[in-house]
């Protein structure tokens, strides 16, 4: 049954993205942005292995943190880490071309948090069939051919988040019988991680928010753009002035969701979102603001896919091939637990 909640909940949030990206023409195939190309990541040494590792959105404090678990992976497993990525988490094309620069380069290895879960699965395949072994981080693709994906189980991930909205807005005062009515941003349209995220939060609301709590159908989109998404939640705010409560996939969005209710002084607005950024951080710790995220371990997801690729090199094939990471949720109350803490210090740039 969950299996069908799960699929039918995949297929409004697609229809519901379609409506919104259509509607502004923001989230239309463009050419691929700059991208940043490799660098190693601490020393090189000519008798190590060479493994490139390709990530989204390289100046987020999200993907530096993932960046220090690989670089330090590297240190310890003794190998090359080369990392290189995209500067928007919808470009794709960008993720071809450092492919491509990276196959030329003969790597040993190949770890890649894809852009996008199904335009890159082609991609995926070739290397596979290359015999390069490749490990995913943060995001899976729509393919087989990958060894081992690290990541957050994001069904649940998302079923946590409304968990915790549900929880704050009755914290907040907020009765089953009041009519109240919650909004949405997502970083993009085309991402399963997103796509799942949001379908683990509609589940948990679907099964335990009161019938008058309303989610709004309106989900905003910034395609990864922060300067966009901040227009944009202010327009929604304009035209939602009674919203309650605002929730946010993933890193891009929670920044700019918190920002936009710290600049509007709406202390009426509940915040919960993803990762941990110093918008959210702020707003969290501020006894003027209602504000959690939940904080996944990617520090552990890019350590442990260097560790993996390696042990692939050697020969030995992962028992199983998706590995959760877990997730915490952090709130004014959870951020003093020794657990949270140990996440939270991982979390730093």
């Amino acid at each position: 049954m969950k299996k069908y909640c799960f699929t039918f909940l995949i297929i409004i949030s697609s229809v519901l993205f379609t409506a919104c990206c259509d509607a502004s023409g923001s989230a239309s195939e463009s050419a691929a942005s700059p991208v940043t190309h490799f660098e190693p990541l601490g020393n090189i040494s000519e008798n190590n292995k060479n493994i490139y590792v390709i990530l989204k959105v390289m100046d987020s404090s999200y993907w530096q943190v993932i960046m220090n678990g690989c670089k330090a992976a590297g240190e310890d497993l003794g190998c090359n880490v080369y990392c290189g990525g995209t500067n928007n988490e919808t470009d794709w094309q960008g993720q071809r071309v450092l492919i491509e620069e990276a196959l030329a380069a003969k790597p040993d290895a190949i770890i890649l948090s894809p852009d996008d879960s199904i335009e890159l699965s082609s991609d995926i395949d070739k290397i596979h069939e290359l015999g390069i072994p490749i490990a995913l981080i943060d995001t899976a693709a729509n393919t087989e051919s990958f060894d081992i994906v690290y990541m957050t189980d994001n069904l649940y991930a998302g079923q946590n988040a409304a968990k915790e909205m549900i929880a704050c807005l009755r914290e907040a005062g907020y009765s089953d019988y009041d009519d109240i009515s919650v909004g949405i941003m997502v970083g993009t349209a085309k991402s399963q991680t997103i796509n799942e995220r949001l379908a683990g939060f509609y589940l948990y609301w679907a099964n335990n928010a009161p019938g008058k709590w309303n989610i709004i159908s309106d989900i905003m989109n910034c395609n990864g753009n922060i300067d966009q998404g901040d227009g944009m939640a202010n327009d929604f705010l304009a035209a939602h002035p009674d919203v309650v409560g605002l929730y946010a996939t993933n890193n891009g969005p929670t920044r700019v969701l918190a920002s936009v209710v710290k600049d509007n002084g709406r202390q009426d607005i509940t915040v919960v979102g993803f990762d941990f950024s110093d918008e959210i951080r702020e707003l969290i710790e501020s006894d003027d603001f209602r504000a959690s995220t939940v904080l996944q371990r990617q520090y552990d997801m890019g350590y442990r896919a260097v560790g993996s690729v390696l042990d692939i090199l050697a020969g030995n094939t992962p028992p199983v091939r998706f590995i959760d990471t877990g997730v915490v949720t952090v709130n004014k109350e959870s951020m003093s637990q020794p657990e949270v803490m140990e996440v939270m210090d991982m979390n730093q740039e």
